[in-house]
């Protein structure tokens, strides 16, 4: 009875076992900062909606170009009627009609402002009154009319406003787009450089908690053997505390730049169960770049995002304040028309007059009808002039002063953008230029600093120091070690600070905004 439940409870372990060693122990994402970059230019909520905005600005040229297309419109309608003859005249008790009518028109516009219209109409008359001398009648016209503003809405400018409107609006969507994915390039950049930043930090604030821990147990030695008194284990024993509290300090900013991280990404919940750390593959460089702030004005003139976008938006007002001066003149319009009937059907032969019996037919067809159209037999004209004076052009010029107003707030905005880009451009090469110095200074600081422990730690050993001053050296270096560290990361985060303040930042990293958008470029 005993084997059974032995097997069964080695089963049991063995089951445990192989569970155990399939767990999955917590995972290490390495990244580099390219692949965050692509990464989050995939992934990134802001880009998914900033992406939606040019098409529809695109779609909105689509709309604005659909004037152009032309108008079709056809017509059928077939009528019978049947009266009470209550004439003399009419032989018949009642009076029956038939009509049969046809059309067909296309109507486009031109890119002066004037309508072309072409259209054709038929129509069959069929009734049994008495003296009628055609029956069935056929009628049909070719008729083709042009109207043309002479004043108002004249001209390819005054046409193409509403496109030419959206094609600006679509280009000011994709630099908006591309500001976008600017701006989160950069925010991964200062990430992934913040990140870096708390790692090293951790790590240089791990070796001088080690440094303390050392010599504690150099100092608790010292106490064993009657050398030092047991009071100076306490100066060693708190600074060992000290450096502790710091390190939790450290490793929670390790987390929270791990999160800022995730969050440009947007990992999904699956990526985040599981993983423990986010190991940063690259390390900051320390290339001196040099460029002066008009350089950097130069470029930024022709790069920046927010001054292209306000050329543009000036580009529009102009527009709008040329149609708005435009609507201000009356309407004269110039119209011409010709026209080429055709008549034909079948002639009624009466034996005496039109009230007599019909004793014969000439038949006529349908088509006779359309050989006078086509064969121009009855041509008909007309051309004219039309002049319409709206008081509101008169008496109201509201929609011309707020045009004039909103061009005045355009360039107004402009020179603020071009102000805003002078100072930031100026404050970015002055980082830059100030952070490449301290790199240079904080490296000096960090290789006197260790120079003097290691001749406080001798001195120490001879009996020429104290613990206090071996810890307050070892503090020195730390912070001499980290100012450094921090120096670099802002070197390196200053220079994508230059580049986004430019508006070359997607250049430096080899980012085509055409590719993003499917194609489609500046």
């Amino acid at each position: 009875m005993n084997i059974p439940r032995r097997i069964a409870a080695t089963g049991v372990l063995a089951l445990l076992a192989v569970a155990l060693v399939a767990q999955e122990p917590p995972k290490t994402m390495s990244l580099t900062l390219d692949e965050c970059i692509v990464r989050a230019l995939k992934n990134n909520l802001s880009i998914q909606v900033a992406v939606l905005t040019p098409q529809d600005s695109e779609l909105s040229i689509r709309q604005a170009m659909e004037k152009y297309l032309p108008t079709f419109s056809f017509g059928f309608s077939k009528r019978n009627s049947s009266n009470a003859s209550y004439s003399w005249l009419e032989s018949q008790d009642r009076t029956l009609t038939k009509n049969g009518n046809y059309s067909a028109q296309v109507t486009e516009t031109i890119p002066l402002g004037g309508t072309v219209t072409l259209g054709m109409t038929s129509a069959m008359t069929n009734t049994n009154q008495t003296g009628t001398t055609i029956n069935p009648r056929y009628n049909s016209q070719l008729q083709f009319s042009f109207s043309q503003p002479l004043l108002r809405n004249f001209g390819v400018k005054m046409t193409q406003k509403d496109i030419v409107v959206a094609r600006n609006n679509l280009d000011v969507s994709e630099i908006q787009f591309a500001q976008t994915v600017q701006d989160t390039i950069y925010s991964v950049v200062q990430a992934y450089w913040n990140l870096v930043y708390s790692i090293e930090n951790l790590k240089v604030q791990q070796k001088s908690l080690d440094l303390a821990r050392d010599f504690l147990a150099k100092n608790q030695r010292s106490v064993e053997i009657g050398t030092l008194a047991p009071l100076d284990v306490l100066t060693a024993e708190s600074e060992v505390a000290t450096r502790e509290a710091v390190i939790l300090s450290a490793e929670a900013s390790v987390k929270a730049n791990e999160d800022q991280i995730k969050n440009l990404l947007n990992f999904t919940p699956e990526e985040e169960s599981g993983l423990r750390d986010i190991v940063a593959l690259d390390s900051p460089r320390f290339e001196e770049r040099r460029i002066e702030v008009g350089q950097a004005l130069s470029v930024a003139k022709e790069k920046r995002p927010d001054l292209r976008i306000s050329r543009i938006n000036l580009k529009t007002e102009d527009l709008n304040l040329d149609y708005a001066k435009n609507q201000l003149l009356p309407s004269l319009s110039f119209n011409a028309s010709y026209a080429s009937p055709g008549v034909s059907g079948t002639q009624l032969i009466y034996d005496s007059d039109y009230f007599g019996n019909v004793i014969g037919t000439i038949p006529g067809y349908w088509s006779d009808s359309w050989n006078d159209v086509f064969g121009f037999k009855y041509q008909n004209w007309s051309v004219g002039l039309t002049l319409d004076i709206g008081l509101n052009t008169i008496l109201s010029r509201a929609a011309y002063a707020q045009a004039q107003l909103s061009m005045k707030t355009a360039l107004l905005n402009m020179k603020n953008s071009e102000q805003s880009a002078v100072l930031e451009i100026r404050n970015s090469v002055r980082t830059l230029q100030t952070t490449y110095k301290q790199v240079q200074a904080y490296k000096v600081a960090r290789d006197l600093a260790e120079k003097k422990l290691a001749a406080e730690e001798e001195k120490l050993r001879v009996g020429l120091s104290t613990n206090y001053m071996v810890l307050q050296y070892q503090r020195d270096m730390t912070t001499a070690r980290v100012q450094e560290l921090k120096a670099i990361i802002d070197y390196n985060i200053a220079q994508a600070d230059l580049d986004r303040s430019m508006g070359t930042l997607l250049e430096s990293k080899n980012i085509r905004i055409a590719d993003l958008l499917g194609g489609r470029s500046n």
